[in-house]
């Protein structure tokens, strides 16, 4: 199995932990070993997972926690990827964390892009500790999320990388084909940070406090998540509220970090927190920009109200608030929140027969097995050895390996007919050139130049007038004007049958004249010489049997000719 195999295999072993199941990983980049933090998630280091990059420690000074104070940084290629097997068409949520710490003492925090499945993700400024997070659907059996650097000196790198499979109704709002990009979550009234164990999904739900609001604590002893995103119960514990009906909560957007091009998807949470007598009304509605947003919204004590706004276009003037309805005799609430930017539509990823073809050549090939991700996505961040066009599930139409040290044969990677040139040479090559670089209905161009090739050139590549084709340097292929080794040694026992034959014949031939003469001039006449005239010329010419009487033996041996030994009209003398 090759090393990339290798490390997918690895990291399934090292990383997941079962939720219902399924995935559950959590990766400390730059860390080796393992440990369980104060939540029971177990954390493994990323030293097995990927060879590229240079482990750092930031400085004491800028220590978050444990799994923040290491991290990995890339200073070669274009991008650098983590790979982790998941269920094609999953629904994961990934999560990927960012703290500088001034690990290489410059004071000179970089600015990168992040990419997951060949998609742009956010660009990256680590002048401040940040972790981004996604959900969405995987189209294939692996996800990859990388890093890819933007500027000279300004080298991309990650603190961690987290993935946890989501059940398939969670946010179902939502079509397959986009992303949620996280902007906010908020636990409103709570004191602390609620994830796993409390929520089983791990999503992360920051303390919400506000000014001037009240802290409420929800009376429920169980409260029924049963709505389509399932919200924890623990984010149902608390909630925050107006001190009076003539206030409202403003709701405002001012943790919007993605571009405003993009529209957004909000979840709201609503459970009251205390059981209402008949004179008691909580009822309330959104407004946005002081608007009327919503019909009205009455929690229900003991279980949860969800209201969501999706594809909704707004600016970073936008603001939403929770208003009382005219008769509500209690102010309005709201337990928690989500707050998401819409991804424009996911990429397919480079076309699936070139994929297979390049993972081919990967486990051929150990150095190849260094690049990650998807190939030609996003653009401009294709792998340096391959070219892609612009198609919207791009193909590779050339691959540029030269001088890349490869060893032995050429694997099978025949699917990747959308190929124009394969430049190959100054390499290791070995075993025969094979037939199907032949069969490739779009190659014009085929360096092989200075490897070690061996066999002949295939008609399918000699024969090809629309080929440019370049073979010098391999010193044991056969060319024109040079043999192959044993090539002429099945046409030797050929002309060895055809001489022998030849000569067996013609020997025969003169032994049987000879003798017949002999005969001739032993024979007594019995009928006087124009008898034996007769005789002669009627035994030549009619019959294909020769008597031939040999001497110091009492037998007559009969030889059969296949044809008369003398020609009509010939005569003996």
């Amino acid at each position: 199995m090759g090393n990339h195999l290798w490390r997918l295999v690895h990291l399934l072993a090292l990383c997941i932990m079962s939720v219902s199941g399924k995935v559950f990983v959590s990766i400390d980049c730059g860390a080796w070993g393992s440990f369980t933090d104060e939540n029971t998630i177990v954390w493994k280091g990323d030293g097995d997972l990927i060879s590229s990059g240079v482990t750092h420690v930031v400085q004491p000074n800028y220590s978050v926690s444990r799994v923040f104070d290491t991290l990995r940084a890339f200073t070669t290629r274009r991008k650098n990827c983590y790979s982790i097997e998941v269920e094609e068409g999953e629904k994961v949520l990934v999560r990927a964390g960012f703290n500088y710490g001034n690990y290489d003492q410059k004071s000179t925090p970089p600015n990168f892009d992040l990419h997951f499945d060949g998609n742009f993700w956010i660009t990256v400024n680590a002048s401040e500790f940040k972790v981004y997070e996604t959900i969405y659907v995987v189209k294939k059996k692996v996800i990859s999320v990388c890093v890819a650097q933007t500027k000279p000196d300004e080298f991309p790198f990650i603190s961690t990388l987290e993935v946890r499979s989501l059940d398939s109704q969670l946010y179902s709002k939502i079509g397959t084909n986009n992303a949620l990009l996280l902007n906010s979550r908020f636990a409103y009234g709570s004191n602390q940070t609620i994830r796993f164990p409390l929520d089983p999904y791990d999503r992360i739900w920051m303390s919400g406090f506000a000014t001037f609001l009240v802290n409420l604590r929800n009376d429920a002893s169980v409260i029924n998540v049963d709505v389509s995103d399932n919200p924890p119960q623990a984010v149902l514990k608390n909630a925050i509220a107006t001190p009076n009906t003539s206030q409202m909560i403003n709701l405002g957007l001012w943790t919007l970090q993605y571009p405003i091009r993009h529209p957004v998807y909000i979840n709201w949470y609503f459970s009251e927190v205390k059981e209402l007598n008949s004179s008691e009304i909580r009822s309330f509605r959104v407004l946005k920009d002081r608007v009327p947003f919503s019909i009205p919204i009455v929690p229900r004590f003991g279980k949860v109200v969800e209201y969501f706004f999706s594809n909704l276009s707004v600016t970073i003037d936008t603001n939403f608030s929770l208003d009382p309805i005219v008769g509500s005799t209690l102010p309005p609430l709201i337990n928690a929140g989500e707050f998401f930017s819409i991804s424009d539509a996911l990429s397919d990823g480079t076309n699936n027969n070139d994929v297979e073809g390049l993972t081919s050549l990967q486990n051929a090939f150990s150095v190849l097995q260094e690049w990650g991700g998807d190939p030609c996505l996003p653009a401009p961040y294709s792998w340096e050895w391959i070219t892609c066009n612009n198609d919207y599930i791009p193909r590779v139409t050339s691959l540029n390996l030269s001088s890349f040290n490869l060893n032995g044969p050429l694997p099978d990677f025949s699917k990747m007919d959308a190929l124009e040139t394969i430049d190959l040479h100054n390499n290791s090559l070995t075993g025969p050139i094979p037939r199907f670089l032949g069969t490739l209905p779009n190659l014009k161009q085929l360096n092989l130049v200075d490897n070690q090739f061996s066999g002949s050139i295939p008609r399918s590549l000699s024969r090809n007038s629309k080929l440019n084709l370049s073979y010098t340097g391999n010193p044991v292929l056969c060319t024109n004007g040079k043999s192959c080794p044993g090539s002429g040694t099945s046409r030797t026992p050929i002309i060895l049958g055809v001489t022998i034959s030849s000569v067996f014949i013609l020997v025969m031939a003169v032994v049987l004249v000879v003798r017949h003469n002999r005969r001739k001039a032993s024979v007594p006449s019995h009928s006087g010489d124009n008898n034996r005239a007769n005789e002669l010329s009627g035994g030549l010419r009619g019959t294909k049997e020769v008597v031939v009487e040999l001497k110091g033996n009492s037998e007559e041996r009969f030889y059969s000719s296949p044809t008369p030994l003398l020609g009509e009209g010939q005569r003996i003398n």
